[in-house]
């Protein structure tokens, strides 16, 4: 699993790290959009909470991922990203990860200093009507109000972890390629993930 801040680069991370460990890379937006978009009855709770601008309950979110981790391609391993985001939906989360007789092998904490982060996402723009703009929720104060609610509901998770002996601290400065060499080292995989763990023969699970 990746834990860390906004701007932190997990969904870039996600994508490289489970595609050199040939496991899916999870995400509750993607879970979220499938669901809906099916019309799946858990997709169906989730919209009647969505349209209402209410938060979806830690219950039905949690099973949207369980259902998604018991899809075959996710049978020898997977990478959560951005999931779970507090306490409780960690402990839903180990609960039903137990039922599938699945476990997290790793937690992997993306470390950046808040003004890096600051300046990451603030220097964000994207392309509305062939100019460049900055989102509102990319503004400086906006991206330090995103931050103070990720320190307060999300990461107590390191702690969480910590103490679990899951939890991996990753220094997220510097290039892409050179962040991911530190995940899989982390990962156990030495050489960049040419070659599985001596011990395991394979990637970790989660």
């Amino acid at each position: 699993m990746l834990l860390g801040p906004p701007g932190a680069g997990k969904g870039t991370q996600a994508q490289v790290i489970a595609g050199r460990l040939g496991v899916p890379a999870i995400s509750t937006g993607d879970i979220f959009r499938a669901n809906v978009s099916g019309q799946t009855e858990l997709g169906l709770k989730a919209k009647v909470y969505m349209d209402a601008g209410d938060l979806v309950p830690d219950e039905v979110t949690v099973a949207m991922v369980k259902d998604r981790l018991a899809e075959p391609d996710a049978k020898g391993g997977f990478l959560l990203d951005g999931f779970p985001r507090t306490i409780p939906q960690a402990e839903q989360l180990r609960a039903s990860l137990q039922d599938l007789g699945h476990g997290l092998d790793r937690v992997l904490e993306l470390v950046v200093e808040e003004e890096e982060l600051v300046r990451r996402l603030s220097g964000r723009r994207m392309l509305v009507d062939g100019e460049w703009v900055q989102r509102e929720d990319d503004r400086p104060e906006t991206v330090r109000h995103r931050l103070k609610v990720y320190r307060e509901q999300t990461e107590p998770l390191s702690g969480f972890y910590e103490a679990e002996g899951l939890l991996t601290r990753i220094d997220a400065i510097g290039a892409v390629d050179e962040v991911t060499e530190r995940a899989l080292r982390a990962l156990g995989w030495p050489d960049g993930g040419g070659q599985p763990d001596a011990t395991t023969g394979q990637p970790s699970a989660g």
